[in-house]
């Protein structure tokens, strides 16, 4: 509930503090004394448009702090939590409004920065201001359809109907994603069947062009040492191989050695080792042609694997070692293709199961908003008559659309009025004058108790234009509200003021400088009297008018 509201540099006000308590407290004084500023502050402070004009004469700016004491399981501390606004669950909620005269405007949750959209919100979820002119629970059929909700006490019903939705809508998702996947798939099934052969046929290892690339580049090395080595032995053992010209030189000269004893024995040793080394040599070399035998075919056959396999990557645009996953994920799409006829009757059928649960659903709560409407219908209807309102009807208009299915059911909810017999009923809006509109609101609040309605309500001046038994029923039915939620009533009526727990004075005074201000100062029992004399007599208070006003004020 709203605790305490304080005002500085609005319009008329200077400085000014008010503490609520609960239960039903009045606004009164005279017209023109400053009532309409202080609802205008507590809408700002709610999260209403700023506006330059509201800054007081000489001020730079204005501000507006409203305090609300807020249960820890109110929505509001859901809307905080969402917002990153740190505030304790047991501390009072106080959201500031600070107006310049520029035309901008700050606005505060427990002194940490917010927007105004934050407020706004915050705002509608704690108080509902209602005047003749101002029918905002009244106008959104979507809201209409919360009332009646919430009257009906269905909102286990509601959430059973959202979840259900959610399961059917989540069924079409998947139905509509595989349907999708599908038809992408079978588009492209010649070419996935083919590219699935070809890569099955090629057989691509992970690591396998590595291995490869290794493989020939070894196996080209050993071609070049093959041809070395070739050449080595055809030296040595071809036709123009020196070894027989020098062993036929070595033989000529061992005949003339004897000749010349001492001359040739020792170049003969040496042309014995030469000989004997190429002969080693070519040994060797022939053992090493042996033990190097080069492959060629092989060489050919691991180049065209090679090459096969980064042609098939260039082919499909992933790297050599991607291709056996590619593989794998054709032959898995390949095989999602085939099983995907059965798959998507499963999920067809999934579907139709959801959609078949929420029209069950959603058909049983509406049947029960039907029997809730006739009972609000019928509660309404008996609080018109003493509000003056005795040949009118008030209707709770639904209509079903199967086909127009979302999360809160098939139900368009609309109240509709008729004011007097013979009359076309309509929009309560569109067919309830500005007095009609209010004293319907009021029925409506009554018979809704509390029922989704915020901590505060503020009438403003609902009893506008009435008098005598019709403001005293008005009187009646605030108390009455006022035993579930904190009710707020600016009035102009004796009777309903009499019926307050708080009563509040607004008067307008000059100040020290000369300047008119706003003040606002709660009664005691005298200056109550008083009041509720001037209120029922005018500017001379009579005897008589003390008389009436303690009557009144005795019940």
């Amino acid at each position: 509930m709203l605790v305490e509201l304080s005002i500085s540099d609005i319009v008329l006000i200077d400085r000014l503090t008010i503490r609520f308590d609960d239960g039903l407290s009045v606004l009164t004084g005279e017209t023109g004394a400053g009532k309409s500023i202080l609802l205008d502050s507590l809408s700002l402070a709610l999260g209403a448009r700023g506006d330059a004009a509201l800054v007081r004469t000489g001020s730079d700016q204005g501000q507006v702090t409203a305090v609300f004491d807020v249960a820890s399981t109110h929505p509001v501390r859901d809307l905080l939590l969402e917002a990153d606004v740190d505030v304790d669950s047991g501390e009072p909620l106080m959201l500031r409004r600070v107006q310049k005269s520029d035309g901008r405007t700050r606005a505060f949750v427990n002194d940490q920065t917010v927007s105004a959209s934050l407020l706004a919100s915050l705002g509608a979820q704690l108080v509902e201001i209602h005047g003749q002119h101002d029918g905002r629970a009244l106008v959104d059929p979507e809201t209409h359809r919360q009332l009646l909700d919430a009257f009906g006490q269905l909102q286990s019903d509601c959430e059973h109907v959202r979840q259900c939705h959610e399961n059917w809508r989540r069924a079409e998702r998947a139905l509509k994603a595989h349907q999708k996947a599908i038809d992408e798939a079978a588009q492209e099934a010649d070419y996935l069947r083919a590219s699935a052969d070809e890569l099955n046929a090629l057989a691509p290892e992970p690591g396998e062009e590595l291995s490869l690339a290794e493989s020939r580049a070894d196996m080209m090395k050993a071609e070049k040492v093959a041809s070395d080595l070739a050449d080595a032995d055809e030296t040595l053992s071809g036709p123009k191989s020196p070894i027989p010209e020098i062993a036929g030189l070595l033989r000529r000269l061992e005949r003339k050695a004897s000749e010349v004893p001492g001359l040739l024995e020792e170049t003969n040793e040496n042309l014995a080792k030469a000989l004997d080394s190429l002969a080693e040599a070519q040994n060797l070399i022939t053992r090493a042609i042996h033990e190097s035998e080069f492959d060629g075919n092989a060489l050919e056959r691991t180049e065209e694997r090679l090459f096969a396999l980064r042609a098939a990557g260039r082919k499909f645009n992933v790297s050599v070692d991607d291709l056996a996953a590619l593989a794998v994920e054709m032959q898995d799409q390949l095989a999602a293709l085939d099983a995907g006829e059965a798959e998507l009757a499963q999920l067809e059928a999934a579907a139709k199961d959801a959609l078949d649960i929420y029209d069950r659903a959603a058909g049983n709560l509406s049947g029960a908003r039907v029997e809730a409407a006739r009972e609000l219908e019928a509660s309404v209807m008996v609080e018109l008559p003493a509000l003056k309102l005795e040949k009118a009807q008030f209707i709770v208009d639904i209509t079903q659309d199967a086909n127009q299915r979302s999360a809160t059911g098939i139900d368009s909810v609309s109240f509709h009025v008729q004011t007097n017999p013979g009359t076309r009923a309509g929009p309560i809006m569109k067919v309830a004058s500005g007095g009609e509109l209010s004293r319907f609101l009021l029925a409506l609040k009554v018979a809704l108790a509390d029922k989704g309605s915020t901590p505060t309500l503020v009438f403003d001046e609902i009893d506008t234009g009435v008098g005598g038994a019709v403001a005293d029923a008005i009187g009646s039915r605030l108390s009455r509200l006022a035993e579930g939620v904190q009710v707020l009533s600016v009035t102009h009526a004796p009777q309903v003021a009499a019926r307050a727990g708080q009563h509040f004075l607004i008067a307008k005074a000059g100040d020290n400088g000369g300047s008119v201000v706003t003040s606002v100062a709660k009664m005691d029992d005298q200056a109550r009297l008083e009041e509720l004399a001037r209120m029922l007599s005018g500017a001379q208070i009579t005897d008589e008018a003390r008389a009436a006003a303690a009557q009144l004020l005795a019940g």
